[in-house]
């Protein structure tokens, strides 16, 4: 599905129904919403805010207000490589190089296929492990840029 396709609403209604016009359910309902497509497409907001009555304009709030929540399509494989400052001293800058240059984005993009979206991020909460990073929701830790370029042929 590419982001300019139409999305299939009808779990969404279900998600939707689910919460029944509870107050306080919106960052639930969204959450759901988001493991459902894989971010909140446009569509989807929108249908929210017609099912429930919540203004989209407040829907956007909470969306953009927290981090967890994607606006944009994400890459199938999300690679998140720790640019804290342990991580940062033990050259995490060389293996940031090796991951853009194999799938030719940046950090913050994903690639057109959407088969990867590259994040840099300041802690993983594994110092001990530097450098890190978590591939496709696994911590793997005491990186070298070869190592990280034969988990990316991996995955």
């Amino acid at each position: 599905m590419t982001q300019s396709e139409t999305i299939e609403l009808e779990p969404l209604n279900k998600i939707i129904d689910e919460f029944n016009g509870r107050t306080g359910t919106l960052i639930p309902m969204l959450q759901k919403a988001q493991d459902l497509y894989g971010y909140l497409p446009p569509e989807a907001l929108n249908r929210i805010s017609e099912k429930t009555g919540i203004p989209l304009s407040q829907i956007y709030g909470v969306a953009t207000f927290y981090s967890q929540f994607y606006l944009t399509r994400r890459g199938k494989t999300i690679i998140r490589q720790c640019d804290g400052t342990a991580c940062h001293v033990r050259g995490a800058g060389k293996i940031t190089d090796t991951i853009q240059n194999e799938l030719g984005i940046h950090a913050g993009e994903t690639t057109p296929d959407y088969k990867y979206t590259f994040e840099v991020v300041y802690c993983l909460g594994a110092c001990g492990l530097a450098p890190v990073a978590v591939v496709d929701n696994k911590v793997v830790g005491r990186l070298v840029p070869e190592k990280m370029a034969q988990i990316l042929k991996e995955t």
